[in-house]
This record gives structure tokens, C-alpha cells and sequence, in this order.
């Protein structure tokens, strides 16, 4: 170990091994970045942590052979390697990498305008390779940006993702010749959900990045959401949480702070904690001002909330040399080693305020396994009910579901705390609201080795699909979903379909897949054998339905009735289910035209009224 570290030492001949940093045994780091593509002699007297402004960046590192192999370069321009290596030189220092994914500075050879030949296909094989890349060179990596720059603003991402974005303060690094990418496209789209973006290509991004680095700060980062889109970044987050994307922190970059006051500041970071319920980072805090003091007002007004703010996790200043930052002015001490009353004021706040800092955030969470929700597996041979879907754990791999909307629809109480929309019908709860891509998961245990045969219960107005799958792999081809017989709005017309399934003996987890709009079900049931008989049939006779059902009754009896949608609409007292439906036909207690239920609160069966 020793001989590794003396290896690392001897080629940092230009940096520092100072231990004098301003926040050196403090709650968190206080960081900065490289300047003009290298790391300072004098980085490690003032800062513990390092972001390479530019040499992390995809575009910085991959390009491809004659032959469209990628090829990596880590210590090229603004070396990102360097500041790596910083990092490990000397005890209590951090390297934040910065960024995976960006819509700004990609390779050439990925940018539709400079590539004709790329596709969704080939985009998606190179952010592969180059996320391995990564995790390769930089196995324990700390922090990660591990997409930049991704909001939704109306108009455009925030940055070229598809097309020229603005960029913050006006400053935007997107090339006029790129043209846009397919990164969006290759990392799985972004869906639109009830007029709300769903960022999948985020998620998808995220959970790349926790398979490769399990115990990393995994962050999301953005400009400017203290002042032009605090709402949608919020939004943002808050989607992509509820969709189980493993994001550690909320990065802010903090350019838009310059002459904000100290309430102001303080109150909208608070609000965006609050709301996303996640720590934040100030990822790249500058401040844009000529005016020394007015600079030096807005340092005092602002660092002490953030070093002294729990669930702040750390703060990155973006530059401290004048003239070698990103925009003008942003720096806190001159090329010649003049400190400006900004810099002069932040030695002074450390010197007598290290104790202040406090940090409870950034604890990277161990993955838990997901769990069957009534706490043992469903046994097959047996039912089971659609709803009872596994209960999600932590950590990528470990949800139990994936739905397309951010909130419930249904009406049922029952698991109301998730955004799968669960509906109360005649028959019990059941899952609706099912477009293409969702899915669900239940723990199962198979009683032996063999052939059974799968029934689904399941409706959809004009015809849907789905297909099963166990531990990853298919067990069923696409299965259809006949329409309804009564209309396009009929989810009440329940029909049975079925499929041949090979199984292996043991606890697995079975995955439903929606891969058809639109569709609810109610429940699966595993029979075994081939060419079985359904254990519950769904019989749509009503003259089979009078065979089954004891129509009349000597014997006073209660009745519930429900409309189309499983809503009770009232209780009745009647003698045989005969006398249950010329009541409800004849009394003026259902005034809305439409098809109801009597359900018999002695044997539960049902029979359909049609009120015209």
C-alpha cells in the first residue's frame, strides 16, 4: 500500500500535499475545481475536495477507432485522472466525477449532426461502454454527476439533449453543429405522463451508475432552480424518486445566487429540501460580480447557511482564480495570488466556524431485497391477486413495480401510499390504469418442476396485452386481452385467457409486463398439468348463471349493489336474487342509466342489471 502511495505522489509533481485546507476536519468538504485544465500547487491549501471542470466530461475522454471501437483517454485534456489522483494523495479529500451523462460536450461521433450513421442502437452501446469505461478507471468513486442538466423547461432540456438549449445565465456550451443526440432515446425516452415528463432516460442513467457503484453519492444536477425553474426541478426529482431512481443528492449549482438576499437564499434552498425530501449539494457555487465588496456580501450571506445546514452535503465553489473560471468575475483570489475580500472573508469564516458545520446526509443506503407483501410467498400451484404485488426494497434490482404515472388513479384505499392505481370492484380490488411498460412483481414459490397452465382474469375495452416472465426470462410469448363486448368503455366485462408455462421448482419472482394499453386485472392462477380445466371460470351466460345462482329464497336475505366501476351504491333486504333485480329495475333508487351489480351478502355470487 505504502509503495502504490509513493507512485501516485511522484506524478502529482505540480500539486500539493498541503493538509491547510479551509474546511480540513469539518462536517463536510469545501471544494473547488480545476483552473485552466490543471490542478494548482496551491489546491490543497485551500480546498479538500475536487471537481475537474472539463476533464471528466464524456466528450473530454471517448472517441472511436476507424473501426467505431471506443477508445478512452483519462488523462487528456484537463486531466481527469489528475484530479483523481489529487484526491488520493492525501488524507480527508474528495473527488466528485463530473458528469456521466450530459447533453452538452458529447462526442462528436455521437452528435446527429456531425455522425449521420448514429443510431438509437449504436448511442446506447457507446453510454455502455463508456459507464464501464468509468467504472473501470475509477472503481470507488465517491460522488457522481450522474446526469447533468436534464429539466424539462417548457420548451427545451436545459440543455442540447435533442436540441440547442440556452444554457445557464444565457451562457450556453451546446454545439451549433451537434445537432442533438440520441441519448434520450437510447437510455430508454421520457415519457408524458398527464402532461408531466417522466424522465426515463434519467432513471435508466441512475440505475447504470448504482450497478457499477453501489456505495457512490449518486446525484442529480442542475442550474439555476433557485430562480427560473424551482418548480420543475422539484417536480423532477420528486418523479424520478417515485419511479425508484437511486438519487443520493440534489445538486445545485448555485450560479443564479449573485445579489440574492440572505432570507431568500435560504428559504428556497429549505423549499427545495423540503419538497424533495432528499440532501442537497451546492455543486457549483460562483458568484458573477466585479464589485469586490458586493461579491464578498452576497460569500457572507450565503456559505455560513450551507456549512451549517444538515442536509447540505458539501459545497463546490466554481473557480477561485479570476480570468480562469467559465464567466467573468466568478473568481476569489487574482492570477498574481491577490485574495479578493470574498476569498480574505472565507479563511476568516473557517478559521473561527469549522465547529459549525453539520452533516446527517450522505450515507449511501445498502440495498434491501424486495419482500412478498403478505409475507410469504404465493404458492404455485395457487392464485394470485393482482394487487398483492411484492413490497419494493432498496436499491436498483429491488423494486417490486414500475408504472408510468406519479399518481394513484384508483378508488380502492388498499396500498393507496403507491402510485399503482388500484380500483374496488364487485369482485375485490383489482390493478387498472395499465398502459404499455408497466409491470409488477410477486415472490412465488413452485411446488415442483413441471408444465402448469396460467389463467388470468383480465379487461380492457378495446383489447390489450401481456406477457410473463420469471427471474428475467420469458415463460409466456405475449398473450392477448380480448375488448369488451359492451363498448369502449366496458372494464367490467371481465374475460379468462390462458397460456402454457414450463416452471421450475422453488422460490422465483414472477414479473407481469403490460405490453399493450389498456388493460386491468384481477388476478393469475397456476394450475398444473396442460390442457387443465379453469378452477374459476367466469361464465357470461346469464341461463348458467340462474343454474348456479339460487334466484329465489324463502328466506330474507341482503343485497349490495355496485355500478360499473365496483362504487357501492346501497344495501337491500329481498327474498331470492329474482325479487333483488325487479327491485332494483322498478325503484327509482338508480337514476343514472348503465349496467349495476347485486351481489348477495350470503353466497357473494352476482348478476348483472342493465338500467335503461
Amino acid at each position: 500500500m505504502k509503495k502504490i502511495m509513493a507512485i501516485v505522489a511522484a506524478g502529482l509533481a505540480a500539486a500539493s500535499v498541503s493538509h491547510g485546507a479551509l474546511a480540513d476536519g469539518g462536517a463536510k468538504f469545501l471544494g473547488n475545481i480545476t483552473t485552466s485544465s490543471q490542478v494548482r500547487d496551491d489546491m490543497g491549501t485551500y480546498w479538500n475536495q475536487i471537481t475537474n471542470e472539463n476533464g471528466c466530461k464524456w466528450g473530454s475522454i471517448h472517441s472511436v477507432d476507424n473501426s467505431g471501437k471506443s477508445v478512452f483517454n483519462f488523462n487528456g485534456f484537463d486531466s481527469c485522472e489528475n484530479g483523481y489522483k489529487w484526491s488520493k494523495a492525501a488524507p480527508g479529500r474528495t473527488f466528485k466525477f463530473h458528469a456521466l451523462i450530459w447533453g452538452s460536450q458529447t462526442p462528436d461521433f455521437i452528435c446527429r449532426g456531425k455522425n449521420p450513421n448514429i443510431t438509437v442502437e449504436k448511442t446506447r452501446q457507446y453510454i455502455t461502454d463508456w459507464f464501464d469505461a468509468v467504472a473501470a478507471k475509477f472503481p470507488d468513486l465517491e460522488y457522481i454527476d450522474v446526469v447533468n442538466e436534464a429539466i424539462w423547461d417548457g420548451g427545451n432540456y436545459h440543455s442540447g439533449y435533442r436540441s440547442k438549449a440556452v444554457g445557464a445565465e444565457g451562457i450556453s456550451t451546446d454545439d451549433d453543429q451537434c445537432a442533438g443526440t440520441y441519448i434520450i432515446d437510447a437510455l430508454g425516452g421520457d415519457d408524458v405522463v398527464n402532461g408531466k415528463h417522466q424522465y426515463n432516460f434519467v432513471q435508466k442513467a441512475f440505475e447504470m451508475a448504482r450497478e457499477r457503484w453501489p456505495k457512490a453519492k449518486l446525484i442529480y444536477n442542475d442550474y439555476n432552480t433557485l430562480s427560473w425553474q424551482m418548480n420543475e426541478g422539484i417536480e423532477m426529482v420528486q418523479t424520478l424518486l417515485k419511479n425508484g431512481a437511486p438519487i443520493d443528492f440534489y445538486g445545485q449549482q448555485a450560479h443564479d445566487c449573485k445579489g440574492m438576499s440572505k432570507s431568500d437564499f435560504e428559504s428556497k434552498l429549505t423549499k427545495i429540501h423540503d419538497a424533495v425530501g432528499i440532501p442537497l449539494l451546492i455543486s457549483e457555487y460562483d458568484i458573477g460580480e466585479a464589485d469586490d465588496q458586493k461579491q464578498k456580501n452576497d460569500y457572507a450571506n450565503q456559505i455560513p447557511f450551507m456549512w451549517e445546514t444538515p442536509w447540505i452535503g458539501g459545497i463546490t465553489i466554481w473557480g477561485y482564480i479570476n480570468g480562469a473560471t467559465w464567466s467573468a468575475n466568478t473568481g476569489i483570489m487574482e492570477s498574481n495570488g491577490t485574495k479578493r475580500p470574498a476569498m480574505v472573508w472565507l479563511e476568516e469564516y473557517f478559521k473561527t466556524n469549522l465547529d459549525k458545520g453539520q452533516n446527517s446526509t450522505g450515507t449511501a443506503v445498502e440495498p434491501v431485497p424486495q419482500e412478498p407483501f403478505k409475507g410469504t410467498p404465493f404458492a404455485i400451484p395457487g392464485k394470485i391477486e393482482a394487487e398483492d404485488f411484492d413490497k419494493p426494497g432498496v436499491g436498483v434490482g429491488n423494486d417490486s413495480y414500475s408504472v408510468a404515472t406519479t399518481e394513484n388513479k384508483g378508488d380502492s384505499d388498499y396500498r393507496k401510499e403507491t402510485p399503482v392505481s388500484i380500483y374496488s370492484k364487485a369482485s375485490g380490488n383489482i390493478i387498472g390504469y395499465n398502459n404499455a411498460g408497466n409491470w409488477y412483481e410477486y415472490t412465488v414459490d413452485v411446488a415442483e418442476t413441471g408444465t402448469y397452465t396460467m389463467f388470468a382474469a383480465v379487461a380492457s375495452a378495446a383489447g390489450a396485452a401481456f406477457s410473463l416472465s420469471m427471474d428475467g426470462e420469458a415463460i409466456t410469448s405475449t398473450v392477448e386481452v380480448p375488448a369488451a363486448s359492451e363498448g369502449e368503455e366496458n372494464y367490467d366485462d371481465y374475460n379468462k385467457v390462458s397460456a402454457k408455462v414450463n416452471l421450475t421448482r422453488g422460490q422465483h419472482i414472477l414479473r407481469l409486463t403490460i405490453e399493450k394499453d389498456w388493460m386491468d386485472i384481477d388476478y393469475i392462477t397456476f394450475v398444473a398439468g396442460e390442457n387443465v380445466q379453469d378452477p374459476e371460470p367466469i361464465d357470461k351466460d346469464p341461463s348458467a348463471i340462474a343454474q348456479k345462482v339460487n334466484l329465489t329464497s324463502n328466506v330474507l336475505e341482503d343485497y349490495d349493489v355496485f355500478d360499473m366501476q365496483g362504487a357501492f351504491m346501497g344495501r337491500m333486504s329481498a327474498y331470492g336474487m329474482d325479487q333483488a333485480v325487479s327491485t332494483v329495475k322498478n325503484s327509482s333508487m338508480l337514476k343514472a342509466k348503465g349496467v349495476y351489480f347485486i351481489r348477495s351478502k350470503t353466497t357473494r355470487q352476482m348478476h348483472p342489471v342493465t338500467i335503461r
